[in-house]
């Protein structure tokens, strides 16, 4: 039979202990991350601290956004290139129209460009008249002036003009390329201290390397620097010009 007293005994030594008889106190812990909402998507403070730790470090390695050089409205920073014997420059419906000139038309960008060195310009631009070049893209490689000829030489000679002397005709980037009659092409350059390279349509035609290279221009072109697109006896339009720095560090890495 159980001894009563002994019970009695247990039972009030329990009572005068400060905190819980049969467990041990609780160890404490810190509080899980809080939920934050942002856009629909659920994430936690700790994710957000991180990330806004590292965000300036992962835009360093980003291009900047494209910023547009052609407004649609007015020529702006732009001015009708004098060649001499140049065709009428207008904006209409949103383009900048190129009438035919003897031989040239064009406009050539303000004072300095945007940039030099490790960018990205696009062109959107079509031929509405015409059988030569277009678009003439003159463009900066540091402090040395090119140009991407497209249609040129009877409507279809692409390629750099110059390197070493030799013009779009007659050097590596030369190919022939038949390009249709008001139909809209994309030209995109990228320009980096080691390397040339150009899109057509988000096709790759250029890809060269500068350092072997001597960098210039034909003479006829000189009045487009430092930046300018022309047509040579061909009516063109361009709707759409844009442009954008890179890191310095990794410009090939922008899409």
């Amino acid at each position: 039979m159980p001894n009563r007293h002994l019970s009695t005994a247990i039972v009030a030594t329990c009572l005068l202990l400060p905190t819980g008889c049969f467990q041990s106190a609780p160890v404490s812990q810190s509080p899980p991350p809080r939920p934050i909402e942002s856009g629909g998507t659920v994430t936690h403070e700790a994710d957000t601290i991180l990330s806004q730790e590292t965000a300036p470090v992962e835009s360093a390695k980003r291009a900047d956004k494209w910023a547009d050089l052609f407004d649609g409205k007015s020529l702006a920073n732009w001015t009708s290139t004098q060649f001499g014997g140049e065709g009428e420059v207008t904006v209409e419906d949103g383009c900048v129209m190129l009438a035919r000139g003897d031989d040239m038309t064009g406009i050539t960008w303000r004072g300095e460009p945007p940039a030099k060195m490790n960018y990205e310009i696009e062109v959107e631009a079509k031929r509405v008249d015409g059988n030569d070049f277009f678009c003439g893209l003159t463009f900066p490689v540091g402090d040395d002036p090119c140009s991407l000829i497209c249609g040129g030489w009877g409507g279809g000679m692409t390629g750099l003009s110059s390197l070493d002397g030799d013009d779009a005709s007659r050097n590596e980037t030369s190919q022939w390329i038949n390009y249709d009659k008001d139909r809209w092409y994309k030209i995109r350059l990228r320009i980096s201290p080691e390397k040339i390279e150009a899109w057509l349509d988000d096709k790759q035609i250029v890809n060269v390397e500068t350092a072997a290279h001597k960098i210039g221009i034909r003479p006829e072109v000189d009045p487009s620097r430092p930046l300018g697109i022309a047509t040579w006896r061909t009516m063109g339009a361009i709707r759409a010009i844009r442009l954008r720095k890179l890191d310095a560090e990794s410009p090939h890495t922008s899409k």
